[in-house]
């Protein structure tokens, strides 16, 4: 008898599952570490945005591409602003894209000069969009410069409304043109 219970089957060892307070901690270093790793081989975010205590956006671009991912970055921050990128020799098709357009002086958002002197990218101030108008930002490229393409002009302007997506076309209309 002794014999026997000494042969007996190794009891199955049950599987736990990690609780939410050791699963969490550890699914945000994995995702921290999927930005970092990229950053620490060299490579850079196409842009940058940081909010400012003052209220404005500091936006600083990288390489001129992802500007979908700008836009959406800005619209988690809770601002309602369109962001385009226009190729050398393109333009928007739809012109003009929004029905009324605010003057400079009424609605103010790109910030000149920006509020820090060491600062090399441009800001805006999303306080300027009051509820129901829309931001565009349109970021002329010059695409022979580098790869990734260089800002060479930026537009920064508010619709009174609604704004109609870019389609881009051939022809090298000025940034914002007909939207006065």
């Amino acid at each position: 008898m002794t014999a026997i219970q000494n042969e007996s089957t190794p009891a199955t060892r049950r599987r736990r599952l990690l609780r939410p307070a050791v699963l969490a901690p550890a699914l945000g270093l994995a995702a921290a570490a999927a930005v970092a790793l990229p950053l620490m081989f060299g490579g850079t975010p196409a842009y940058a945005v940081a909010e400012n205590p003052d209220g404005t956006v500091s936006i600083t671009i990288n390489e001129a591409k992802d500007p979908k991912g700008l836009e959406a970055e800005l619209q988690r921050m809770g601002y309602n602003i369109v962001v385009d990128y226009l190729p050398a020799g393109k333009k928007c098709a739809t012109r003009p894209r929004g029905s009324t357009w605010l003057s400079k002086e009424q609605a103010p958002l790109a910030v000149f000069p920006p509020t820090s002197e060491d600062f090399s990218g441009f800001q805006i101030d999303p306080a300027q969009i009051k509820p129901g108008q829309t931001g565009v930002l349109e970021f002329g490229v010059n695409d022979n410069a580098e790869p990734g393409g260089v800002i060479a002009a930026i537009w920064a302007r508010v619709s009174d409304g609604p704004v109609a997506a870019c389609e881009l076309v051939d022809g090298n209309a000025p940034l914002g043109e007909g939207e006065e």
